[in-house]
C-alpha cells in the first residue's frame, strides 16, 4: 500500500496535469500576440475595479467567518486575522486542491490558539451555505435566461417530443416516480450501514444542521446578509470585467449572471485554482451567447488571470503576515 504522502503527491500531480492539459487544449490555437492585443486594448479601469471588488469580497468572507467562530473558548478573532487566514487558504488551493480549508484553519489555530476541530467545523458550515447559494444562483440564472437553458437542453434531447411523450403517459409517469421514491426509501433503509449510504446521509445531515445552527449565532442576520453580498460581489466582479472587454461589453446582466454560474461550477472542480475547467465552461457559455470562440477564451483567460494574480499577491502578503505572528503558547491547540 502506498504511503499517504506519496498517494497525496500523486493526486496533486494528476490534478495539476489534467488542469494544464485542459488549458493547453483550449488555448493551443490562440497566438500570444492575439491575447496580448486584447489585454492591451481592454479597459483596465473596469478590470482594476473588479479586483477592488474581489478584495472587499475576500475581507467580507473573513468577517463572515468570525461570526461562526463566535467567541469560542473565550478567544475573539478580528476580521483582519480572519481575512489573512482566508487568503492563505486561497493561496494553498493553488498548490493542492481543497487544501485551503485546512490551511486557513491551521494557520489561525497556530496564531490565536483556537481549537482546530472547531475551526474546521465552521468551515464545513460555511461551505454548506455556499453550496446552497450556488444552487440558488443556478436557479435564478435559469429563471432569467430560461430560453438559453432550454435551447442548450434541446441540443441534447428533443424537448418537444419528450413533453409530448410525458403528457401521453402521465399516469404511468406519476406511478413510475412513486415507485422510484419507494425504491430509494427502502434502499436507504435496507443498506443504511453501507459506507456510501452513510456518507450521503451524513452530508445531508451536515447541510440541515449547518443551516439550523446559524439561527443560534449572535448575529445571524449579519451572516445571511454577508452571504448574499458575497455572491453579489462575485456577480459584480464578472460584470466589471465584461464591461472592460470590447467583445463582452454588450452582454446583459442576465447573461453575465449565467457566465458567473458557469465559472463558479468550473471553480468547484478538484483542480488547482479552477485552471482549465473555469476557462472551458466560461468560454463554452460565451460561445452560446454569440461571442466568438477566440474572444470567449480570451475573456476567460483575462478574468481568471487577474484573479489569480490578485490571490498570489494578497495571499503571499497574508502568509508572511501570519507567519510573523507569535505562536499561541508555542504550540497549536488541537
Amino acid at each position: 500500500m502506498l504511503h499517504p504522502r506519496i498517494k497525496q503527491s500523486i493526486q496533486v500531480v494528476l490534478s495539476l496535469g489534467l488542469a494544464l492539459w485542459i488549458f493547453w487544449f483550449l488555448y493551443r490555437d490562440i497566438e500570444i500576440d492575439t491575447l496580448w492585443r486584447q489585454v492591451t486594448t481592454s479597459n483596465w479601469f473596469w478590470i482594476g475595479f473588479s479586483l477592488l471588488i474581489s478584495l472587499f469580497g475576500f475581507w467580507l468572507r473573513g468577517w463572515r467567518w468570525t461570526l461562526l467562530m463566535d467567541f469560542q473558548e473565550g478567544k475573539k478573532v478580528n476580521s483582519g486575522e480572519a481575512y489573512h487566514a482566508v487568503m492563505v487558504g486561497y493561496l494553498a488551493n493553488l498548490l493542492v486542491p481543497r487544501a485551503g480549508e485546512v490551511a486557513r484553519c491551521g494557520i489561525l489555530s497556530r496564531t490565536i490558539g483556537m481549537s482546530l476541530g472547531h475551526l474546521l467545523g465552521t468551515v464545513i458550515v460555511e461551505r454548506t451555505i455556499d453550496l446552497l447559494f450556488l444552487l440558488g444562483t443556478i436557479l435564478i440564472a435559469f429563471l432569467v435566461e430560461n430560453q438559453l437553458f432550454l435551447g442548450l437542453a434541446d441540443q441534447l434531447i428533443n424537448l418537444d417530443l419528450l413533453f409530448q411523450k410525458a403528457s401521453q403517459n402521465l399516469p404511468l409517469l406519476i406511478g413510475g416516480v412513486g415507485v422510484l421514491v419507494l425504491f430509494l426509501y427502502f434502499l436507504f433503509k435496507k443498506f443504511r450501514q453501507n459506507s456510501f449510504i452513510q456518507k450521503v446521509q451524513g452530508f445531508l445531515r451536515e447541510i440541515f444542521s449547518g443551516v439550523k445552527g446559524i439561527a443560534r449565532l449572535k448575529n445571524p442576520w449579519g451572516f445571511w446578509i454577508s452571504s448574499v453580498t458575497i455572491w453579489v460581489i462575485y456577480f459584480l466582479t464578472m460584470y466589471a470585467v465584461s464591461k472592460g472587454i470590447v467583445s463582452t461589453a454588450n452582454l446583459s446582466s442576465g447573461e453575465v449572471l449565467l457566465v458567473m454560474v458557469m465559472g463558479s461550477i468550473g471553480m468547484v472542480a478538484p483542480v488547482q485554482g479552477g485552471i482549465g475547467t473555469f476557462h472551458a465552461l466560461v468560454a463554452f457559455i460565451l460561445i452560446q451567447l454569440g461571442i466568438s470562440e477566440q474572444d470567449g477564451k480570451i475573456f476567460a483567460a483575462i478574468i481568471h488571470g487577474t484573479q489569480l494574480f490578485l490571490i498570489l499577491i494578497a495571499g503571499l502578503i497574508s502568509w508572511i503576515y501570519m507567519m510573523q505572528k507569535p505562536v499561541w503558547n508555542k504550540q497549536t491547540t488541537v
